[in-house]
């Protein structure tokens, strides 16, 4: 029984490691798709605006905008390095499960083999019992 589901895992081991990999790569162009977004997405609040012609505020008008522009641009920025921190966290959270989804998969492995051995053992200690059974009937009976 022990011998079929180790046979199963070690068939199953280089599909998982497949699909590991297939899922970090999709997790990674994932992850660039919206940090380029992110950044794309504010970069409009960084830059300044220019207004010439006549659709020019008046100064105090003017002063207003630039104050509610830097107001904006203090709190995006903020937004935006704390989204930041929180991607590289989860990263790390990510390469940390994926390290130790690996280790899980080598104990498991070990175990396996581990427990094969343990069988074979146990059968061959048997069979030896048997044998000693049997040699000792005889020596009793003849």
């Amino acid at each position: 029984m022990n011998s079929i589901r180790s046979e199963r895992i070690e068939q199953l081991e280089p599909e998982a490691e497949v699909d590991a990999d297939n899922e970090y790569t999709a997790a990674s162009e994932v992850e660039a798709g919206i940090r380029d977004f992110v950044r794309n997405d504010v970069a409009y609040l960084r830059r300044p605006a220019i207004m010439n012609g006549p659709e020019s505020l008046e100064p105090g008008a003017e002063a207003a905008v630039t104050n509610v522009n830097t107001l904006i641009q203090r709190v995006a920025g903020t937004s935006l390095s704390e989204i930041e921190h929180l991607i590289n966290e989860l990263e790390g959270l990510r390469d940390l499960l994926h390290a130790e989804g690996q280790r899980v998969q080598r104990e498991i492995s070990g175990y396996a083999q581990l427990s094969q051995q343990a069988m074979k053992s146990t059968r061959i200690i048997a069979e030896n019992v048997a044998q000693w059974k049997r040699t000792a009937e005889g020596l009793r009976q003849g």
